[in-house]
């Protein structure tokens, strides 16, 4: 990875944590007690639940102790395992630090409302127009899924070597994720 480049993903990892906790704080306030808040239109609806599961609360029936091991437990190894792929990528462009980034920052967010809210994450925004809607969601699962759809982009597109100037693009070290 590029000296750069660890800035980059720590910035973008402590932005995605610093606006998840900020806008749930902002949601705890205003919706608290309240019921849904409809905004144009009501394709835009604001309501506060928390939810015990992953993303869009999948997981959220499962036993609480394998619960609290999948999303608490793996949640730091999975976010290490992040880091590492990251920083064993000398050759990550831009996108690709700023997409991980999103990922971990998104992961890490979720995971620190988990360890300090009981064991579950507040959501608060769901979009949809009638009867089809989006799940109930917050700005960290936003991050995670841009952050993923950049990758997904980027390895449809083919690409993912380095973007510097001068670079070799023919280096096998170049756009191969985790080699040593």
């Amino acid at each position: 990875m590029l000296r750069r480049r660890p800035w980059l993903f720590a910035l973008v990892l402590v932005a995605c944590v610093g606006c998840d906790h900020a806008t749930k704080q902002v949601a705890e306030q205003w919706l608290a007690g309240r019921d849904v808040l409809s905004l144009l239109g009501g394709f835009v609806q604001l309501q506060l639940v928390a939810n015990p599961g992953a993303f869009l609360s999948l997981g959220a029936g499962l036993p609480e102790a394998l619960r609290h091991f999948l999303l608490i437990g793996l949640v730091p190894l999975a976010l290490a395992l992040v880091t590492l792929l990251l920083w064993r990528a000398p050759g990550a462009s831009r996108t690709q630090v700023l997409a991980l980034g999103l990922v971990a920052g998104g992961g890490l967010a979720n995971w620190l409302d988990r360890v300090f809210g009981g064991g579950a994450v507040t959501d608060f925004v769901s979009l949809g127009v009638g009867a089809l809607r989006t799940g109930i969601f917050n700005v960290a699962d936003v991050a995670i899924v841009a952050g993923l759809a950049l990758l997904l982009r980027g390895a449809k597109s083919g690409a993912g070597g380095p973007t510097e100037p001068g670079s070799d693009h023919s280096s096998p070290r170049a756009s191969t994720w985790g080699s040593p």
